[in-house]
């Protein structure tokens, strides 16, 4: 199959999203964008793509000179688009499997680079204008992360970037048709021992190794967790906080990740809107896509902390993996807003969970 010549006449029938031509076309994302490698670009437009050098930390650490750009992440549910500039960039571990983090005022990313196996510079006609992305995939060619210019974008730096890290002589990838198994559950588990330990956190981020301890996946844990620190609520559920924060102005922060990101939005959200299954934030900053037909469970969380109880909505699709979770904005040291807990308490009909819950910051 022409892939290039199938990704024209998709675009020419209305097709817009690459994930979903690429998907029409029975390959993934990153094969339908290698395809365009030095492409011809008939009349200046089209879809081209160039290699680039595989050292991603690095890359990502040099993103700061072009000033303001565009953070995508997604999964198959989600979509997270934050606009702002890559600072304070650090990754530690072997070569190929660092971790790393994105800490500036507005692009705030964990980073898990194992699971970044190809990179490209993109450039494409747009009804908007030539649209030009930096897109990263993992081994089968599912995307973990892309970066756009935006207007603000300084472009003689973007450009200087690009042209420092395409590698011309990069061959093609050896694309991988394993998919990664399904996390399951430990066959036994001490349901008495995991709520102790859930009720001794003393970190938000002691819950992953609790969960590792006890053999057990994220979701099942909701299921296992005592009444006062995970109550099932209605698969609307975000719809109805992200209306009431964006009414009375109280900052969230947004989590939405894949196995090679994680992207945080902080602060304050305004415009929401439902369109079809989608349900969507469209602020000048900020956007993000949710489909809410995939939700197939949502769960109220608390976590004991140092700091009080930290509270959290969490979305899981069929397959059990989390699609996004939503907190109230806050600092390390700090106590959690009674505005945000009001607004989730009000989603839960528990005398346990009213109860252990009662305290909270002004």
């Amino acid at each position: 199959m022409d892939l290039c010549q199938a990704y024209r006449d998709a675009r020419a029938a209305g097709a817009t999203r690459h994930r979903d031509i690429a998907e029409s076309l029975g390959v993934t994302e990153g094969m339908l964008i290698d395809a365009h490698v030095d492409a011809p670009r008939p009349d200046g437009g089209g879809l081209q793509a160039q290699r680039l050098r595989r050292d991603f930390p690095r890359l990502l650490s040099e993103l700061s000179r072009a000033g303001e750009l565009m953070a995508l992440t997604r999964n198959p549910h989600c979509v997270h688009e934050r606009t702002g500039v890559y600072e304070n960039l650090s990754a530690q571990g072997a070569p190929g499997r660092e971790m790393g983090m994105a800490l500036g005022d507005e692009i705030d990313l964990r980073l898990f680079y194992s699971h970044w196996a190809h990179g490209y510079a993109v450039r494409e006609a747009t009804a908007q204008g030539e649209q030009q992305s930096l897109q990263f995939f993992d081994a089968r060619g599912v995307a973990v992360h892309k970066i756009f210019t935006r207007p603000a974008t300084q472009m003689a730096a973007w450009q200087a970037l690009r042209a420092d890290w395409i590698d011309p002589q990069a061959p093609a990838p050896q694309w991988s048709a394993e998919v990664p198994p399904a996390a399951t559950d430990a066959p036994e588990v001490d349901a008495d021992a995991f709520r102790a330990g859930w009720a001794a956190m003393r970190d938000t981020h002691d819950f992953f190794g609790l969960l590792r301890r006890h053999g057990l996946t994220r979701r099942t844990a909701m299921h296992l967790a005592a009444p006062q620190f995970a109550q099932r609520v209605d698969n609307h559920a975000a719809r109805v906080l992200l209306e009431g924060a964006a009414a009375n102005g109280t900052p969230i922060m947004v989590f939405v990740g894949n196995p090679g990101v994680i992207q945080i939005h902080g602060g304050p959200i305004k415009r929401v809107a439902l369109m079809g299954p989608w349900l969507n934030v469209l602020d000048p900053r900020f956007n993000l896509h949710l489909r809410e037909d995939a939700i197939v469970e949502a769960w109220a969380v608390r976590k004991p902390t140092v700091d009080g109880l930290v509270s959290s909505l969490e979305l899981y699709a069929a397959d059990g993996e989390l699609i996004a979770q939503f907190f109230g904005q806050r600092k390390p040291g700090q106590p959690e807003r009674c505005a945000w807990r009001q607004q989730l308490d009000a989603l839960v009909d528990d005398p346990a969970w009213t109860e252990e819950g009662a305290a909270c910051a002004a």
